[in-house]
């Protein structure tokens, strides 16, 4: 960020990247001006170092029923969920440009065993992070346990909590319109 010339911003991080999100604020405080954490918990959280082993049965899963994985990572299995993972893959598959390129099998593993020692290791102090932060995720994160962000809710001394309802890990993509227009309220 220091490189790029960028001397404070705003901060929107789902999952992995709200960990690293907390790293970096802690660190480098001064740079972040607003913190908004999607479907993410705190280092040492609960259920957090399950995340391998839900991720490796659903990629099974998917592989055995030909769905997208991210069908069964995050949404939740109810008629809502069925009917949103289906509309968000029907979106995504319309971008024909600067697409994600797939993951490959060494970056997955490494993502997951990084996320399972996060959840490993002794909680950080939250209480340090001092900006204003927006926590949100859906009642029903099976990946990082919506729980998680209640615990960084109240870990983190000026920060506002919304929970989707039935919603999973994927709860901004489930609730597209409505994130967008709370972050950029939160963000104002």
């Amino acid at each position: 960020m220091k490189r790029l010339g960028l001397l404070k911003v705003d901060l929107i991080a789902l999952s992995m990247g709200g960990m690293i999100a907390q790293e970096l604020i802690l660190k480098e405080p001064s740079l972040v001006r607003k913190l908004v954490l999607v479907g993410t918990g705190p280092r040492g959280g609960t259920g957090i170092s399950n995340v391998s082993h839900i991720t490796n049965l659903d990629l099974v899963r998917a592989t055995l029923t030909f769905k997208d994985v991210k069908t069964y990572l995050f949404f939740p299995n109810t008629e809502n969920g069925k009917k949103k993972a289906k509309e968000f893959l029907i979106q995504i598959k319309k971008k024909k440009n600067h697409r994600d390129k797939p993951i490959s099998l060494i970056a997955y593993r490494k993502q997951l065993n990084a996320i399972n020692k996060w959840g490993k290791e002794k909680p950080s102090d939250l209480s340090k992070i001092v900006q204003p932060t927006l926590i949100i995720n859906g009642d029903h994160d099976r990946m990082v346990p919506t729980e998680n962000s209640y615990d960084l809710a109240n870990r983190i001394p000026n920060s506002k909590l919304k929970i989707f309802e039935h919603a999973g890990h994927g709860s901004l993509f489930q609730y597209p319109k409505e994130f967008v227009e709370i972050v950029l309220t939160f963000l104002r």
